[in-house]
């Protein structure tokens, strides 16, 4: 009997102990926050979006209300501010889909035990200080460390894109191409612990060292190298893989320099990004046209990847590469700009400065922006 009643007695401290961190949580919110909405499509991200104060939402039933810590920058950030992804969706819209935070807030049917939880998601609308998600998307996280932003879009691109369409074997040919990138770092990584011989190309001396500190075997800055000739030269057999998302001459190259029964995996084409819709990015119409032959006369593929077609594989894949990232076997290399400013990226604000800085190509690993407070800029 006395067990039973000191049981209760802690059971109800418990309940109370969380009953006042709720309060506390609710009474310590805004009652506005500020975001970033695309109010007209284009890709100049700077003109297509402005920041709108609002009133903080009240998450529906199923859903959490996240305060945003920290968000991701994608290259694909100018898609979706000029439509390319979805045509038919038209302004206003939330800009930003990936973020890590806290959940300050539950709607009915999600349990009261995930307030205070630090929680990663990928959904529209991350450029923004609070965010209401399905509590089913949302992903636990050990802590509100910024690198496990890049296990999101850019790591499970990675991921996936290898999984599904390299079909990686050991002591294959891999090229990267920007692979000092938010998402070539994960590709360079995980082909090294598939057992392949991993080649990456990047644009400077830094990025040089910083692939080679991840084990990238052959690192090109194509800066002061010509990648077409680098390949021909150390692997006059061509390549087995190549992880692409530079498009234009890069591309063409790549596949040019395909092995037999080598596959090229397109996970994007920033080359064209800031390009209006319509504009071909290969330099040569005649090259587009011969690719059938190329692909037949080496039994070699080109395949597309979009991580929003694999949306059943995302809790897995993030869940995988935050297990490795733990263990000490993946770097996830995280740049705030604090190269380009004291105290770097840090609030709505800089958010679009740091959208153009990963256009400048200065930036190393995955760019985030904290969201946690305001920084002055210099």
């Amino acid at each position: 009997t006395n067990n039973l009643a000191k049981t209760a007695c802690i059971n109800i401290v418990t309940l109370n102990s969380v009953a006042f961190y709720i309060f506390i949580m609710s009474a310590s919110l805004p009652s506005s926050m500020r975001k970033l909405v695309v109010k007209t499509l284009t890709s100049n991200f700077r003109k297509a979006v402005e920041i709108q104060t609002v009133p903080l939402p009240n998450p529906a039933s199923g859903h959490v209300l996240v305060k945003n810590h920290f968000v991701g920058i994608n290259a694909s950030d100018v898609n979706f501010s000029a439509g390319k992804y979805d045509p038919s969706k038209q302004p206003p819209f939330d800009a930003g889909f990936e973020a890590i935070g806290e959940v300050v807030a539950v709607g009915d049917g999600v349990s009261q035990s995930f307030i205070g939880k630090s929680v990663a998601h990928l959904s529209n609308g991350a450029f923004s200080e609070f965010q209401a998600v399905a509590g089913k998307s949302i992903l636990e996280i050990p802590s509100m460390q910024p690198q496990y932003i890049p296990c999101l879009v850019s790591g499970m691109t990675a991921k996936l894109a290898l999984q599904e369409s390299g079909n990686l074997k050991p002591n294959e040919k891999v090229l990267v191409t920007a692979a000092s990138g938010g998402t070539g770092q994960f590709a360079v990584q995980l082909a090294k612990l598939a057992g392949c011989h991993v080649i990456g190309t990047c644009s400077s001396d830094k990025k040089v060292n910083f692939l080679k500190s991840i084990g990238c075997d052959h690192a090109i800055n194509i800066s002061t190298e010509n990648l077409g000739q680098v390949l021909k030269e150390h692997y006059p057999h061509g390549v087995d893989v190549v992880y692409e998302s530079v498009g234009g001459e890069t591309y063409e190259t790549c596949v040019n320099r395909l092995a037999v029964k080598g596959r090229l995996i397109v996970i994007g084409y920033i080359s064209g990004y800031q390009q209006p819709m319509g504009v071909a990015t290969t330099t040569s119409a005649r090259g587009a046209a011969a690719l059938p032959v190329k692909m037949l006369m080496k039994s070699s593929s080109v395949t597309g990847f979009f991580l929003f077609h694999y949306a059943n594989q995302w809790k897995s894949a993030f869940q995988e590469l935050s297990d490795l990232y733990v263990a000490g076997k993946l770097t996830c290399m995280v740049d705030d700009g604090s190269s380009e400013r004291k105290g770097g990226f840090r609030g709505i604000d800089d958010v679009t400065d740091a959208v153009d800085y990963l256009y400048s190509r200065k930036s190393v690993g995955k760019i985030v922006v904290n969201l946690a407070s305001s920084g002055s800029k210099l």
